[in-house]
């Protein structure tokens, strides 16, 4: 019997013909992907070596520009580390700075049919580029970066058939959430996606679909690979890859297929995406004091774009905080040249510097005692954004952008022009 896209991945990084669902992988990582999060004094332990420096990446990206000392001294042992063991790619606060999920796809360090570490659980993002990518813990990561190898008990995967289009005002978001609301969890199995309808999506969106992978405890979320992808990592990169597809007779535990154009805007509601999801009409009217639009999930150009779309000419409603953080300096830069930003900011919303931010509560726009908040970020469970007692629901950057002008959720398309 054939593979799928992760295991013909991880049979290629283990030096395998063949790899099935049971098998335990030792693979060799391709890319180790560090975070200023690694240094902070409270969890770092010092490393003696390293296996191939050329194979790590450096980003600073939770707490940026850093807001406390322990975080400045966190990004201060990076910074000495890369220097001691000779990292070439580091993306300090500045140009090239970024958060490193986006960073890894901009810059294609995640190649097709590559593998990817991070200590971040959100590494899944990669898998848009067609990388077996995925987040481990702080003790696997240093093993990664001393040996140059990580391991996996392989999962069985769930495939996604997709056709036809996204109609407008529905976005990947909501192909997200039709997915956590009607299948629940994917605990201990990959996710691939496929099917004729892909080719509408942007590189962004995939990035949408892979990142939110984890939302579902998926081991890894990948997509096929397209001219789409090749054309988009030829124009980064001059690496050599070999994009992996599935075999014709691979092996799934589910294969389910999802018409784009019968989706339509959905939330999240507190506490839960799985199994949570309702239309957007079902939670209008619930009044918010915050609004955010970021992380490696929706951060993206696109998504600020909808933003600039939906609140030109118009006004935050009072009492509403509307939060941007764009995903990178280069989304900045580009939401800049385009106008964007000054439409947000005349619309009244902050758009802050490129960093996780609130979207894990980590500073410039943490939730306080008993607020609502709607996100377009990755994760609404209990205290994520801050205080344990505020509420917080998901929808896509449309549905955020529109709330954030009402004053309480409202269905996107409220906000259409004639």
């Amino acid at each position: 019997m054939g593979m799928t896209i992760v295991e013909k991945i991880l049979a290629r990084a283990s030096g395998q013909a063949k790899i099935a669902p049971g098998d335990l992988a030792v693979v060799a990582v391709d890319t180790v992907l560090m975070l200023d999060t690694n240094f902070m004094p409270d969890i770092r332990r010092e490393i003696l070596k390293v296996h191939d420096a050329e194979k790590i990446v450096m980003v600073f990206d939770h707490f940026v520009p850093p807001p406390d000392r322990a975080s400045a001294d966190a990004q201060a042992t990076g910074r000495a580390f890369a220097k001691q063991f000779g990292v070439a790619r580091l993306h300090d606060i500045g140009r090239d700075q970024g958060i490193s999920h986006v960073i890894a796809s901009e810059r294609a360090y995640a190649l097709p049919g590559t593998t990817l570490v991070c200590s971040d659980s959100h590494a899944c993002a990669a898998g848009a580029l067609n990388c077996a990518a995925r987040g481990v813990g702080y003790p696997d990561l240093v093993y990664a970066v001393t040996t140059g190898k990580a391991w996996f008990k392989v999962g069985e995967t769930v495939r996604y058939d997709l056709t036809g289009k996204l109609q407008p005002g529905v976005f990947a978001k909501d192909l997200f959430l039709h997915i956590s609301g009607t299948y629940g969890d994917h605990a201990n199995q990959n996710v691939e996606f496929g099917g004729g309808g892909m080719a509408s999506l942007s590189i962004d969106a995939r990035r949408t679909m892979t990142t939110m992978g984890a939302e579902l405890s998926a081991e890894f979320a990948t997509f096929e690979a397209d001219d789409i992808l090749i054309d988009y990592i030829r124009a980064r990169t001059s690496a050599p890859f070999e994009a992996q597809a599935p075999d014709a007779d691979a092996i799934y535990v589910a294969r389910r297929t999802i018409d784009l154009s019968a989706l339509e805007p959905l939330v999240a509601r507190p506490d839960s995406v799985i199994k949570n999801s309702v239309p957007v009409s079902q939670a209008a009217g619930v009044a918010i004091n915050q609004a955010f639009i970021g992380s490696c999930a929706n951060g993206t150009i696109e998504d600020i774009a909808e933003a600039a779309r939906i609140v030109k000419g118009r006004k935050v409603a009072n009492g509403v905080r509307f939060i941007i953080t764009p995903a990178s300096q280069a989304i900045y830069r580009q939401a800049l040249e385009a106008g964007y930003v000054q439409i947000l900011m005349d619309a009244g919303a902050v758009v802050t510097a490129a960093t996780c931010g609130a979207c894990f509560g980590g500073h410039m726009g943490v939730l306080g005692p008993n607020e609502t908040c709607i996100t377009s970020s990755t994760r609404n469970f209990k205290g994520r954004m801050g205080d344990p007692t505020a509420r917080i629901y998901m929808g896509s950057s449309a549905t955020v952008a529109a709330s954030a002008i009402a004053g309480t959720i409202v269905h996107p398309g409220n906000m259409v022009r004639a």
